[in-house]
């Protein structure tokens, strides 16, 4: 195939130009001026060719009940890293065997999850350290993992069973990774007013484990944080001085999005659900466990949950879509705090659900954006049309940083954002042959009119794909060709 009438932008930061770029068995093979002819053109006229975006934060083990992941293919994603913030399949062998029966249409990367390897190791979810027999099952799940292909391992140590593992034991874990030269992706302890101890938690591990490290959806949460950002990247920015491999990820919005939970002590979630209900139900451990709602809230510099939506909850799906006010004064006829927290203490114990959060200020988000070392990530994962009421950005967050942050705010120039969502990845997460357009590379490619590219997703709306994303190759064959999902599925694992 040749993309001919191209302005290209090749990932590597370089200012675009025009041309055409020539691909034969799934790999570029020239750029530039083009003059041999192929069994197959394609005009671009005028519209931007870079490498296919790629989404190192995502949520995907759903992905091969969702093969086509299209909500990720229409926002010119091509290549999504799984597994984050702790929670991961732990049999990643296993797990890219699915892969490749199911014939994604994307490129799969997975990381290894602190949390899910630390309750299988451990036989459940404990508020102590493992026992030194325990540990060994923990690193010998996660070198397994990094056997098998993993691109690292994540913690999300603000998520039950992680939270309750202290330092000392995800540095031994960190320094399995450093072995194979993954990277060390973490959801911090705390993205709130207290991030500078979580920062001194990640440096400590980045150093003493000597190993890649990134910090996942930076961010500053609640608003007695908020105006930090500066302070923030002046800290990652001496510890990249003095050596440490720290890169960092973030999304387009002001809303973060996780379990409904999150408003809980750790402490009243460890065990069972079983063991939460019993809490629950014994009243001076449900005292306690309000006290420590109420604690929780007090410190983000709030006085209610007016800042939580409800994206999902099986057991009572009228209630998606509704803020915890909105929520309590439907199912317990009035909206005070105490309503607020009853609401979601049964939503826990009746199976927990998951929420968006309105938690960050624009300004920040702006601030960390800027930074050269900060990738794009969505934090989604593939979504089914008209299934519950999820954060939008699995559906516009590539869109979003093309359309607001470098057409119409200019945050970024368009070689600035194509080079965070590609080479910078790519780079960062060891990914051979991609994230650039070059002779030589895996010919993953998106083709796109900056003009008309719009996240279409919102908060109250969000099941509406991107536009503006004409064409979409995965290692050379067309996935989106003229603005319609073709039928192939060329993806499949992207092993370390």
């Amino acid at each position: 195939m040749i993309i001919r009438n191209a302005l290209i932008v090749d990932g590597t930061g370089a200012a675009a130009f025009e041309g055409s770029v020539g691909i034969r068995e799934g790999r570029i093979t020239a750029l530039g001026a083009v003059k041999e002819s192929a069994k197959a053109e394609l005009d671009a006229q005028g519209r931007v060719v870079a490498p296919g975006f790629i989404d190192v934060h995502t949520h995907s083990e759903n992905i091969c009940k969702l093969p086509e992941a299209e909500n990720f293919l229409r926002m010119g994603v091509t290549t999504i890293v799984t597994g984050n913030c702790g929670m991961s399949r732990t049999d990643v062998a296993a797990f890219f065997k699915e892969i490749e029966k199911a014939k994604v249409s994307l490129h799969v990367g997975a990381l290894v999850g602190h949390g899910a390897v630390r309750e299988q190791g451990m036989g459940g979810r404990f508020i102590r350290a493992p026992t030194a027999e325990q540990l060994e099952a923990m690193k010998a799940l996660v070198e397994q993992g990094m056997k098998d292909g993993a691109l690292g391992m994540s913690t999300g140590l603000i998520y039950v069973p992680g939270s309750f593992a202290k330092t000392e034991e995800i540095i031994e874990l960190a320094k399995v990774v450093a072995r194979y030269d993954g990277v060390y992706a973490s959801h911090m302890r705390y993205e709130t007013s207290r991030i500078f101890s979580a920062l001194d938690e990640l440096t400590s591990i980045a150093r003493e484990a000597q190993v890649r490290t990134e910090l996942s959806h930076i961010k500053l949460s609640g608003p007695s944080a908020w105006g930090r950002a500066d302070e923030v990247l002046a800290y990652l920015d001496k510890a990249r001085a003095e050596g440490l491999r720290i890169t960092h990820d973030q999304y387009a919005y002001t809303a973060s999005s996780t379990g409904l939970r999150q408003t809980i002590p750790d402490a009243a979630l460890e065990g069972t659900r079983e063991d939460f209900v019993a809490r629950v139900n014994d009243p001076a451990r449900k005292a306690e466990i309000i006290h420590g709602m109420k604690e929780i809230l007090s410190r983000s510099g709030r006085t209610d949950y007016s800042y939580a939506v409800i994206a999902r909850f099986a057991a009572d799906p009228s209630l998606n879509g509704l803020t915890i006010p909105a929520a309590a004064k439907r199912v317990r006829g009035a909206d005070s705090l105490e309503d607020q927290i009853e609401l979601l203490l049964d939503i826990e114990k009746r199976g927990g659900g998951s929420g968006v959060f309105h938690g960050m200020s624009e300004e920040d988000l702006r601030r960390f954006l800027k930074h050269p070392h900060t990738m794009i990530a969505s934090d989604g994962g593939p979504r089914l049309l008209g299934e519950d009421v999820p954060h939008p950005r699995s559906y516009g967050n590539n869109a979003r940083i093309l359309s607001r942050y470098v057409r119409e705010q200019k945050v970024l120039t368009l070689e600035e954002a194509v080079c965070r969502m590609t080479s910078l990845p790519a780079e960062t997460f060891g990914m051979k042959d991609r994230g650039v357009l070059k002779p030589g590379a895996w010919a993953d490619l998106v083709i796109f009119d900056l003009e008309k590219v719009q996240d279409m997703s919102e908060f109250n709306d969000p099941h509406h794909y991107s536009e503006g994303f004409t064409d979409v190759l995965v290692d050379g064959v067309p996935v989106i060709r003229e603005g319609k999902l073709t039928e192939a599925r060329p993806g499949g694992p992207l092993r370390r």
